[in-house]
C-alpha cells in the first residue's frame, strides 16, 4: 500500500511538535545508545570541565539548529524522496541532540538558553532556501554540513585530551554530518554562491561565540 502524502496541515503540526521536543523538554533517551555509553570518564579540573562543557553546548546548540534545517525543508521539499531523506537525517541529528544534552549535564551545566532562537532561524532558513526548489535545498544542507565537520574538528583539537567521553560523542557525530553531506551532493546538490557561503560561515560564528557561554 502507497504510503499517504502529508498535507500542508501535517507537515505544520509535525514541524510543531519537533519544534517543542526540541527547545522545550529535555531530548529524552536517543534511539541510539551515546558513542560515550562504556567510555570512563575522566577526572577533569575546573577548567577543563568548564572548557568541555561550553564545546558540548556548542554542539547541542548546532543540533538544534540541525533539527529546525532539515524540518524546514522538510516542510516544502517539493520530491517525496527528497522529504523523506530529510526526515531521516533529522532522526539522525535527535540522537546526535541526546548525547550533547546528556553530556552537557554530565559535566555539570545547562544547554543553550537561546535554543528557541536558534531553532526558529534555522527553521526560517531552511524553508526559505527549500522554497527556492529541491536542488538548493540540498546544496544548503551539503555545505552546512561541510562547515559543521570543520566545525567538529576543531572540537576535537580542542577538547581536553582526557575527555574521552566527549571525544566519542562528538567523532561519532562528525561521521554522520559528513554522511549527510555526501547524500545531499548525490541526490543533486546545487553548489552555493560564495557570498553565501561566506553569510553562513558569520552566522555560525555568532551563534558559536555566544552558545559557548550562554
Amino acid at each position: 500500500m502507497e504510503k499517504r502524502r502529508l498535507t500542508p496541515l501535517d507537515r505544520l503540526l509535525a514541524s510543531a511538535n519537533n519544534a517543542l521536543r526540541t527547545v522545550a523538554a529535555p531530548a529524552g533517551r536517543s534511539a541510539r545508545p551515546s558513542p560515550a555509553e562504556n567510555v570512563v570518564d575522566a577526572d577533569l579540573d575546573e577548567r577543563e570541565r568548564r572548557h568541555a562543557a561550553g564545546l558540548m553546548r556548542v554542539n547541542h546548540a548546532g543540533e538544534v539548529c540541525a533539527q529546525a534545517l532539515y524540518q524546514g525543508h522538510a516542510a516544502v521539499a517539493r520530491d517525496r524522496s527528497v522529504e523523506a531523506r530529510m526526515q531521516r537525517a533529522a532522526d539522525e541529528e535527535f540522537d546526535h541532540l541526546a548525547w550533547c544534552e546528556q553530556r552537557v549535564n554530565e559535566l555539570g551545566e545547562d544547554t543553550s538558553k537561546l535554543s528557541p532562537f536558534w531553532y526558529a532561524g534555522a527553521f526560517a532558513i531552511g524553508a526559505a532556501s527549500g522554497i527556492l526548489g529541491d536542488r538548493w535545498s540540498l546544496g544548503f544542507i551539503a555545505e552546512t554540513e561541510r562547515q559543521v565537520c570543520a566545525h567538529l574538528d576543531s572540537h576535537l583539537d580542542s577538547l581536553p585530551p582526557g575527555d574521552a567521553k566527549s571525544r566519542a560523542v562528538v567523532e561519532q557525530m562528525r561521521e554522520e554530518e559528513e554522511e549527510h553531506g555526501n547524500n545531499a551532493v548525490t541526490a543533486g546538490a546545487a553548489e552555493l554562491p560564495a557570498p553565501v557561503k561566506r553569510l553562513m560561515q558569520m552566522t555560525a560564528k555568532l551563534m558559536t561565540n555566544t552558545a559557548y557561554w550562554v
